[in-house]
């Protein structure tokens, strides 16, 4: 039985998580302060506080895996931002790293590199360009897990969720759509993967329209099947309420929150 601790679990990723993930072979240890129903079967609640320390050491034990989710999941103020997406994050890789754990999987973000224009193909290479103080967050807790991986030995898997819904309701996630089917696929074969060190890649379904290359972790064997052209007639008469650098950013409306640049600029800047 593989014990699998996923953080932030009565989430909306979490949620979808916590069915997708179950197999026999599997304990799931659910994390969260926010309430989880009753326990199913091969499942664990435990309602902690993630912002202590010592209360998620304690969690961790016997734990082979984490699926660390918990974060404010919104663009918002960096008072907002920084207790979970910050201060939690430290707290879940130094606990693992204190209880032994080897393995972690971080979801990260596509706003970490939201900046980037959609129309532009972007692969692990890219320069990090967030959307916001959230995106700031989720490239500081990739530079954690690197740091992680590097100076104490831990795994480390950085999935950098897109546009996580069961359809696609925009024009930009014609591109970045990531069908709950293939964003469930993706964590499987980052538990499952063989021996790793640390790697990022880009939670993105199989859109004809994608704009992202996981051409480097081919070997983690993800092949996505959703298609967000198979959406396309319907978005298009429902029409698109995205803002003007929303609807040429990979960070979509996070990009367009307080925007008060020079469009041209940004999107020419590499």
């Amino acid at each position: 039985m593989k014990n699998i601790l996923i953080t932030g679990a009565a989430g909306r990723l979490g949620r979808v998580l916590r069915q997708g993930l179950k197999r026999n072979d599997r304990c799931l240890h659910l994390l969260d302060i926010a309430p989880l129903g009753d326990e199913q079967d091969n499942e664990c609640h435990l309602k902690v506080d993630a912002t202590d320390l010592n209360a998620v050491v304690k969690a961790m034990e016997n734990i082979d895996i984490i699926v660390h989710l918990a974060a404010y999941p919104d663009e918002a103020d960096w008072s907002q931002i920084f207790p979970l997406n910050y201060n939690l994050t430290y707290n879940v890789f130094e606990a693992a790293r204190i209880s032994g754990v080897k393995r972690v999987i971080f979801a990260s973000s596509i706003q970490a590199v939201g900046f980037h224009p959609i129309e532009t193909t972007i692969s692990d290479t890219a320069r990090l360009r967030p959307s916001g103080f959230y995106g700031v967050s989720k490239g500081f807790g990739e530079s954690l897990a690197s740091l992680y991986a590097d100076k104490f030995g831990l795994s480390v898997a950085c999935l950098r969720v897109a546009s996580f819904e069961s359809k696609p309701v925009d024009t930009r996630m014609l591109s970045t759509w990531l069908s709950h089917e293939d964003g469930v696929h993706l964590f499987d074969k980052c538990i499952d993967a063989p021996d790793f060190h640390f790697f990022r890649v880009f939670g993105v379904s199989n859109n004809t329209r994608a704009r992202v290359d996981n051409s480097h972790v081919e070997w983690l064997g993800y092949e996505p099947q959703s298609n967000a052209e198979d959406y396309r007639k319907e978005i298009e008469r429902n029409g698109s309420a995205l803002g003007p650098v929303a609807s040429v950013t990979h960070g979509g409306s996070a990009s367009d929150v307080g925007f008060c640049g020079n469009l041209d600029q940004t999107l020419k800047s590499q």
